[in-house]
């Protein structure tokens, strides 16, 4: 700033006016200041802006999963993009971390609010019970989730009808003759997680069909072993829904290479789409959404609550089922090997 002043022929004070756009100096004498600015290649310093208004001028996303599933995971990296392409409208950055577990995350929302860090952050993966919800609106803390608004107090959700998702691939499934239907689904303990698993069951029994679920940790890892278990039932499911794209391709490849054929022996489906499940063959029917238009939404959302304004829950489209080749009629093979009709040991 003394710099710029002494270039400029004006008082430090003046410059503060104009580099902060507030009234104090006329209309020229800030154009020229901000002409020397720009050509000094002056930018605002973070720590003071924060000591001087409050204000951090970023926002923050703390993960809580394993970085060798994450690093992986479409979802999040649709998601991101989609933050991130809002947030740059107005060069706010996005400070992205992980955490071992939910309370390393809650000691990092502590610290980021107590040294203002960021404005605001984005709450994912919403618990039963989530010890962080509390902990936010006890700091003050602006904060968005991205979920259901199920458990979230007075924080604001962006979120879509998994229930509704759920009820569409099983009617659809169902509508093609299968009747035993099973479901991989991604950690109990997560609130999407727990509405996905009440949806399946509840729609299953409307529709009287036989369903079971195993829980899976998202990684292409546990969606095949998963995969390989259903599949050496004395009665296997003709249909397998996964709960996200990764384990819905390990589950087609575990499948076919206990020699079945999908979808004549058994159907699969994946949730969110992406282009891994058009790079498969067959290419994978999946529950399709705009993840990244998803994103933009909550950091719209959060930049307005960080902003003082009090905001509701806003619900985004629901997922629609994009139908490809990995879903058909039950053939009369289901559940049989291909040449020798005999199923290999069962995964434990």
């Amino acid at each position: 700033m003394s710099d710029i002043a002494r270039r400029a022929g004006v008082t430090k004070a003046a410059v503060s006016f104009a580099l902060n756009n507030r009234p104090g100096v006329s209309e020229p004498t800030r154009r020229r200041i901000l002409a020397i600015a720009e050509e000094l290649g002056w930018q605002p310093n973070s720590a003071a802006r924060a000591l001087s208004d409050g204000r951090a001028g970023a926002f923050g996303l703390v993960i809580d999963r394993p970085a060798r599933t994450l690093g992986i995971e479409p979802f999040f990296m649709q998601l991101i993009s989609g933050i991130q392409g809002e947030l740059i409208r107005d060069a706010t950055p996005l400070v992205l971390t992980m955490a071992e577990d939910q309370a390393s995350e809650i000691a990092l929302y502590r610290s980021w609010w107590a040294q203002r860090r960021v404005d605001g952050i984005f709450l994912v993966d919403l618990q039963a019970d989530d010890a962080r919800v509390p902990v936010l609106e006890e700091l003050g803390m602006p904060a968005v989730v991205i979920g259901a608004p199920v458990g979230t107090g007075r924080l604001p959700a962006v979120w879509s009808d998994d229930a509704a998702a759920v009820r569409a691939v099983l009617e659809h499934l169902a509508e093609l003759g299968h009747r035993r239907i099973a479901r991989v689904g991604g950690p109990a303990r997560l609130r999407h997680t727990m509405i996905r698993t009440a949806a399946f069951e509840g729609c299953a029994r409307e529709l009287g069909l036989t369903s079971r679920i195993v829980e899976a940790d998202y990684s292409g890892e546990q969606g095949a072993a998963a995969t390989r278990a259903l599949l050496a039932d004395p009665e296997p499911p003709t249909a397998i829904v996964y709960d996200n794209d990764v384990m819905a391709v390990s589950g087609l490849t575990a499948a076919q290479a206990l020699g079945l054929r999908v979808p004549a022996d058994v159907s699969v489906v994946a949730w969110d789409d992406s282009a891994l499940c058009e790079l498969v063959h067959p290419s994978l029917t999946a529950l399709s959404r705009d993840i990244a238009a998803y994103g933009a939404r909550a950091a719209r959302r959060l930049r307005e609550t960080a902003g003082g304004r009090s905001l509701g829950d806003v619900e985004d489209a629901a997922p629609t089922l994009t139908v490809r080749g990995s879903v058909g009629a039950p053939g009369a093979g289901a559940g049989q090997r291909q040449g020798d009709g005999q199923m290999e040991g069962r995964v434990e």
